[in-house]
Order: C-alpha cells, then structure tokens, then sequence
C-alpha cells in the first residue's frame, strides 16, 4: 500500500520537514521523507529546519532532529508511493515536470475539509503564522494517520 511517503513544500525547511517528522510520529512503521520544489541547498549542502519552524515545534512539544533539505527529482519521486504536497501549484509542479507521479500526489490537508485545504508558506512571516501553519500541519498529519 502506501508505506513510503514523500513530503513536498517549496523550499524544504518549513513545512515538509515539520510533516515529515509529525508523520514519523503518527506513522512509526512507515518511511518518510521530504524534499522542496526549490529545495534551500548551497553549495551541495542543504539547509537545516528553519529556526522558528523548529521553535513553535518545540513550543506544541516536539523535538525534531538535525534536518537536511533536499531537492525533489524524478529519481527521489520514483522511490515514493504517496507524494503529499502543501498547495495545488505544488501539485500541479509535480504534474507538470513528473507526469509520472501525478496520480500519487495529494495534498496534505486533503481530509482537513471536503475539498482539501492548502498548507500556506509561513516563511519569513509572523510566529502567529507559523503556529497556524504547525496545527493544520499537525491535524492534517493526525488525519492521514487514520486513512492510512
């Protein structure tokens, strides 16, 4: 079925780290990782969690580890049974470069209402922004856990 997952964001270091680890939680016996669309990496190196995505993790009680973002390529894609992705553009990126993976790409808040919700990028906004963004993150990852 669906045993390895496939995060997905823009630049690896908000919210698909933080799915990524809330998923680890939820899901133990699953393999998950992430990757970004414009992954923060220089010079080969990838970047570490965002700062302030780590601390409100931190705040909701949650320690997660030394992070490394990565780009998404249709290698690291074809490895993955579920791609779930924060926004619709994120998802038609997919569709567009990996026609491939486009039918196991889903948004991550698709449970959150009938037509799925989008995860918006807290990046460089207010602690009240990244909060926002860590509970639909962690409710959405807290419904994925019962479907699957």
């Amino acid at each position: 079925m669906f045993n390895k997952i496939l995060v997905v964001c823009l630049g690896n270091i908000c919210r698909s780290p933080t799915a990524q680890f809330l998923l680890q939680h939820h899901l133990p016996n699953k393999t998950i990782h992430s990757a970004g669309i414009t992954a923060m990496v220089r010079d080969g190196k990838g970047h570490d969690m965002d700062k302030t995505a780590r601390e409100i993790a931190a705040k909701n009680g949650f320690e997660f580890p030394k992070h490394e973002a990565q780009q998404l390529t249709r290698e690291l894609i074809g490895h993955y049974d579920l791609i779930l992705v924060m926004e619709n553009k994120n998802r038609s990126h997919i569709a567009n470069r990996y026609p491939e993976a486009h039918a196991k790409t889903m948004l991550l808040g698709q449970w959150l209402q009938q037509s799925g919700k989008e995860i918006p990028d807290p990046y460089k906004k207010s602690e009240e922004v990244y909060q926002h963004v860590f509970e639909l993150i962690n409710k959405s990852c807290d419904q994925w856990k019962t479907k699957l």
